[in-house]
């Protein structure tokens, strides 16, 4: 409920988003703000219509669909829209949108995706809607992750029109085509994305908010997603002579005697690693794509062929390093009789805390006192997966969690906060448009 009292009243617009009292916004921001509640209706619009094209990473079709319906939205607002085709790494492709401003202001990069880790074939593939009593949220297939992050944006963007603050802004925007699951190679699917992280002062990846304990928080890092490949290979031979000095252990024992060394001599903060699949026997094999096993043996034949497949994840890139050496020195002090051998695949590189990220997060706090919201404290990187901003973070400092608030990602049952993604909004509108109007300062 609005109280009205004997100050100056500051509009309808005002009235619509409710600035507090306190609030130090001037009046462009003021109708940022207003703007993107005002517009609460067609934002949600253009998310039901977005989620309703199914856009899975090998749909290719729903990709550049989903590409096309972005490019509707971007070019009324004066940005120069491509279509960058990936055929080549086996993906749709990228969209890229640009927009120059003024010529000595700090460059934005913008990042998100359009596609979603729900295919055609998944059940799940509609758009439902559910408000009232406090509650306005919706379910569908990359609700959130990310076309929640895509209408954020767009919301953003033309609440910065609205209030006169886009026409200065130099921003740049990489929506990717693949970020549920990349093309190869990499060098070639992140190009692009690379390049113009060079070219920019600032990224901003809105990919979905994260809440711990309730509270907001603001995204200074992310860690690496990096997979590996180990097999070991032994003699085989009638089970009862295991363990003899002619015949050795078996694959299958040395596999896991290597998988225990990397659970007792590689832990250390900030690091995780898993084992997804495992396979072992007479003979064993992974599919190409490395998800699915098969295998033969026989309780009295010692295996000569074990595989796991899992993955790691690192802060820094100079961790990755370290751990890459540790497990690949594990890998090659292998036991007698046996072969033992590991591959590492392309993966997200880290994006590490900096000064810079943080004194964006600064930045964004200060726009969160402004709205008489409370201070976003900074994630712990160990609660948030890798994105695309990663490979960007050696060039160009940044803050991910742009996004609106969601539970349930990357499941049936994927449901974003409403209410998150206009204040999801504001606060990037607001964010940027001060970026936007700082001089940039010229890299040595």
């Amino acid at each position: 409920m609005i109280r009205l009292t004997s100050r100056p009243i500051l509009g309808a617009f005002a009235l619509l988003c409710a600035v507090p009292a306190q609030a130090a916004l001037s009046p462009a921001e003021t109708r940022m703000v207003a703007h993107v509640a005002a517009d609460h209706e067609r934002s949600v619009a253009l998310l039901e219509r977005l989620v309703n094209q199914n856009s899975g990473s090998m749909n290719l079709t729903g990709v550049a669909a989903v590409a096309q319906m972005m490019r509707a939205e971007l070019e009324p607002l004066g940005f120069r829209v491509e279509w960058k085709p990936m055929r080549e790494t086996g993906r749709a492709g990228h969209l890229i949108a640009t927009k120059k401003g003024r010529a000595n202001g700090k460059r934005l990069l913008l990042i998100a995706h359009l596609d979603t880790v729900f295919e055609q074939d998944s059940p799940f593939q509609r758009f439902t809607r559910r408000s009232g009593q406090g509650i306005d949220e919706a379910e569908g297939p990359g609700a959130a992750d990310d076309k929640g992050g895509l209408v954020t944006i767009i919301a953003a963007l033309r609440a910065m029109q609205a209030a006169g603050t886009l026409k200065a802004a130099n921003i740049e925007i990489h929506m990717t085509g693949d970020e549920e699951d990349t093309g190869e190679p990499t060098n070639i699917a992140r190009r692009d994305l690379i390049a113009a992280g060079k070219r920019a002062d600032v990224a901003l990846d809105f990919e979905g908010l994260v809440r711990d304990n309730g509270r907001d928080m603001g995204s200074i890092s992310r860690r690496s997603s990096n997979s590996w490949r180990l097999e070991a290979r032994s003699a085989s031979g009638h089970s009862s002579g295991i363990f003899s000095p002619s015949v050795g252990d078996g694959a299958i024992f040395e596999l896991t005697r290597i998988i225990a060394r990397f659970r007792a001599e590689l832990p250390e903060p900030n690091l995780t690693f898993n084992i997804g699949i495992i396979t072992g026997g007479q003979e064993a094999a992974l599919d190409a794509d490395g998800v699915r096993a098969t295998a033969k043996g026989k309780t009295n034949i010692i295996p000569a062929v074990a595989i796991a497949r899992g993955d790691f994840r690192t802060l820094s890139a100079a961790q990755t390093d370290r751990v890459r050496a540790k497990m690949t020195a594990i890998v090659a002090d292998h036991a007698p009789l046996t072969t033992a051998e590991i591959q590492f695949d392309e993966g997200y590189p880290p994006m590490a805390p900096t000064p810079g990220n943080q004194a964006l997060l600064d930045g964004l706090n200060a726009v969160n006192a402004d709205l008489g919201l409370p201070a976003m404290p900074a994630l712990d990187p160990l609660k948030r997966g890798a994105g695309d901003i990663s490979f960007v973070a050696a060039d160009v400092d940044g803050l991910a969690g742009l996004g609106p608030y969601s539970r349930g990602d990357h499941a049936p049952g994927e449901t974003v906060d409403l209410l998150s993604l206009k204040t999801q909004a504001q606060r990037a509108a607001l964010l940027m448009s001060r970026l936007a109007s700082e001089k940039r300062q010229v890299r040595r």
